[in-house]
Parts: structure tokens; C-alpha cells; sequence
């Protein structure tokens, strides 16, 4: 690395993308590959952020969210799950909680272009997407019961209205892993595309 560059720290956790072909489909992607992209207090506050801005806006179509690297998202950060208190962590969970529902809410078709790992929070962002397309190598699942805790942004709900609740109930208590081609299968995803962007976009540009 050289002076001119930035730290791998100074970079943005989150980047917006456009396509100069289709600028109406916006990329919002997390920036953190070498950390499997968790979604710590900062990342949630800064999709937040670009949600709420991109939501307002009448020349865009659809929102994708991605990930960099080899996951899509690993769900919350680890480090700060641990520091939370009893009054700090219910704060935590409403913060969650309002950024995905603003997700859902938003007038924009959303789409997640799952790429990879896409665990807890990170399956909890996935699902409040309007539709989700799966690259191969993908992987969901909802790890917490392998730590002694649940995910509070919205999966309990979501997840067992789009795959089932025995389905659900299964994933949220042995925390087991689904491959994109079993996702594929219960419902979890509605399409399996290499690149999965690429995937994305034709999914936005359909249903957009």
C-alpha cells in the first residue's frame, strides 16, 4: 500500500453504486471482505442513512444490496454483542429493526444479491428485501443458537412467512447451514445466478 492509498480501516464500510447503462438501479454494497462484512453499529447507521436518502427518490427503480468478497453479510458484530447491557442492547435491536422495516418499506423494488456467507443479521437484512437471488457458493443460516441467543431485526417473522414455520423453527434452533441450491428449493431465493449481481439486475429490471 502506498501513501496515496487509503487504510483498509479509512475505507468506506458501505459503498452506492450505479451502472452507466442502468443508472434508475442503485448497488448499495458492503465494504468490509476481510471481516465477512458484520454489521456493526456503523454499518447499520450508514445504510440506514443511504436507504433513507435513496427512498425518497423518484428516478430510482430498485435498490440491490451486496456484499464484497466471499459474504454477503455475517450478521452483527461479534465484538459488540459482547460489550451490550440490558439497556444498550434494546436499543441495539430497535436499531435493526428500523433499518430493515425501512427496507421492506421502502417504494423502491429491493433486491439482495446474496454472494456469499449470509448469516444471522446479515439473513435478517436478506429477508427484507423484496426478492433475493443467490450466487452458488452461498450459505444461509442463523447461527445464534450455537451462541445461546436469537436474532431481534425481524427474521423471526419474516423468514417463517417466506419458507414455512417448521422450516424456520429448524434453522433458528440447530443453526444449521443452507446451501443456495436447497434456498432455491424452500423458497428462500428466487433465483441462483452467476454473477450474482448480474443476477440482481435482471431480477430489478423485470419486476421493477
Amino acid at each position: 500500500m502506498t501513501d496515496d492509498e487509503p487504510s483498509l480501516d479509512a475505507r468506506p464500510q458501505v459503498v452506492v453504486e450505479t451502472r452507466e447503462a442502468c443508472e434508475s438501479i442503485v448497488v448499495i454494497r458492503l465494504n468490509r471482505p476481510a471481516e465477512r462484512n458484520p454489521l456493526s453499529v456503523a454499518t447499520l447507521e450508514e445504510l440506514d442513512r443511504h436507504v433513507s436518502t435513496l427512498a425518497t427518490r423518484t428516478d430510482i427503480s430498485a435498490i440491490i444490496l451486496t456484499g464484497t468478497g466471499a459474504a454477503f453479510a455475517s450478521g452483527a458484530n461479534i465484538r459488540e454483542l459482547r460489550a451490550l447491557t440490558p439497556e444498550t442492547a434494546s436499543e441495539f435491536a430497535r436499531r435493526g429493526q428500523r433499518l430493515m422495516q425501512r427496507i421492506a418499506d421502502a417504494s423502491q423494488l429491493t433486491v439482495a444479491a446474496v454472494n456469499g456467507y449470509c448469516m444471522g443479521g446479515g439473513l435478517d437484512l436478506a429477508l427484507a428485501c423484496d426478492l433475493r437471488c443467490a450466487s452458488r457458493s452461498a450459505v444461509f443460516a442463523h447461527p445464534g443458537a450455537r451462541l445461546g441467543i436469537i436474532t431481534g431485526w425481524g427474521g423471526t417473522q419474516r423468514l417463517p412467512r417466506l419458507i414455512g414455520q417448521a422450516r424456520a423453527l429448524e434453522m433458528f434452533a440447530t443453526a444449521r447451514r443452507v446451501t443456495a441450491d436447497e434456498a432455491h428449493e424452500i423458497g428462500l431465493v428466487s433465483r441462483i445466478g452467476e454473477p450474482v449481481l448480474d443476477c440482481a439486475f435482471a431480477l430489478a429490471q423485470t419486476y421493477a
